[in-house]
């Protein structure tokens, strides 16, 4: 079974994230993203894949390889210009065409049954099937009216306050028959929510829907990479160590996934699920709290609580400094007793000096330093970066 998979967005809204690595390769516990949708997707027999490249694409095909790895076979194509989500498609027909295929995202996590969804399709008369997710605020997405035969009777995308006659989402994951390519014309920028559904719909074409039941993100927002990491840490469900382990007298409560030379100190505590990379140390008194990922080759030093946060490589986190709910990208460095708060990104290599509060919701760009005592209650940009943080 073949499956598109789209990766040809820049990711501005999650800037700083996305400024040196592509969207699909942020991490989610301390893998690539797509290497997660990979896996789900060959495990379920999609082992066909064709992948979308835009922004960065080279690093989509060193993070993937060949496929071989995770028992497919990927093709790549590349795209000069942006395309949008059906042109990007339309851009790989020779690679596609002949059967049904599924596209989605190249940012999408997700624990759905897709191939329920590709075997709904086949079992239709359709040309293409949408899968749906009930949200409690689908103003950011496509919504679709459906009747009881699950064919939609209107698509709405990303509607205003009056507009939205419905909370099923459309989690931008099709599957398409090969006649679609017929509605998308060569060359040009088209979306399938903007252009393409509209246009089936008002020639009396059958759209269905596929009711989706798990979890599934975008990606969108940081607060929505948080959650994705979350049920990825969810899947942690046993005590996994990856090499030596130095422990003295620290407590570990499983379950927890922890990589090799990896140090803890004195009466430190670690309650799961929780990942850590190789070559982190953990200094005494620490404590890190459940749904945490801290990557490769860290300092966390002593007096140090961390919760529910996401912590990338190389990232020093001072004494006695608190960080919640926040994204702290490559060799940051936290001084001592600061506090970085909720939904807060950080970007790489990012200098907070000592007695510092980051309020919730506040990004900093790259390379930035944060003076002693300071309080952050804004974003803080640098202007070597392009400082644009909405979009795609």
């Amino acid at each position: 079974m073949k499956v598109c998979i789209m990766c040809g967005g820049e990711g501005t809204r999650l800037r700083p994230l996305t400024f040196e690595r592509p969207k699909p390769c942020i991490p989610i516990v301390n893998r690539p993203s797509i290497t997660h949708l990979v896996t789900h997707l060959a495990n379920l027999g999609f082992t066909e894949m064709v992948i979308t490249l835009g922004y960065k694409g080279d690093d989509i095909e060193q993070a993937l390889g060949d496929g071989s790895l995770f028992g497919a076979e990927i093709t790549y194509v590349h795209e000069d210009i942006k395309l949008g989500t059906a042109g990007s498609v339309k851009n790989a027909q020779q690679f596609l065409d002949g059967a049904p295929f599924l596209v989605v995202g190249g940012d999408h996590v997700a624990d759905l049954n897709l191939l329920e969804f590709y075997r709904e399709h086949l079992k239709r008369d359709a040309i293409a099937t949408i899968g749906l997710i009930s949200i409690d605020d689908p103003s950011e997405y496509g919504i679709a009216e459906i009747d009881v035969n699950y064919c939609i009777k209107r698509f709405k995308e990303k509607p205003g306050p009056g507009e939205i006659f419905s909370n099923l989402a459309s989690t931008g994951m099709y599957v398409c028959s090969p006649e679609i390519f017929d509605y998308i014309p060569a060359g040009e920028k088209v979306d399938f929510a903007r252009n393409v559904f509209p246009r089936l719909l008002d020639e009396g074409k059958t759209i269905r829907a596929w009711l989706a039941r798990g979890n599934w993100s975008d990606v969108g927002s940081p607060r929505s990479l948080r959650q994705a990491e979350r049920w990825k840490l969810q899947e942690i469900t046993t005590t996994n160590i990856s090499g030596d382990l130095h422990v003295k007298g620290a407590k570990i409560i499983g379950p927890v996934s922890l990589g090799g030379s990896l140090s803890l100190g004195n009466n430190s505590q670690i309650i799961g699920p929780v990942s850590i990379g190789r070559g982190t140390t953990i200094e005494s008194n620490v404590l890190i709290g459940p749904y945490t990922s801290i990557g490769e080759d860290c300092v966390i030093k002593s007096n140090a609580k961390i919760f529910s946060a996401s912590i990338y490589n190389q990232v020093v986190i001072g004494n006695g400094t608190t960080v919640s709910g926040a994204i702290l990208d490559n060799e940051t460095i936290v001084g001592d007793g600061c506090s970085i708060e909720n939904d807060t990104v950080i970007g790489p290599r990012v200098v907070i000096q000592n007695r510092v509060t980051v309020h919730s919701g506040t990004r900093l760009w790259p390379e930035v330093i944060v003076p002693d005592g300071s309080v952050v209650k804004e974003h803080v940009l640098n202007d070597k970066y392009d400082v644009r943080y909405e979009g795609s």
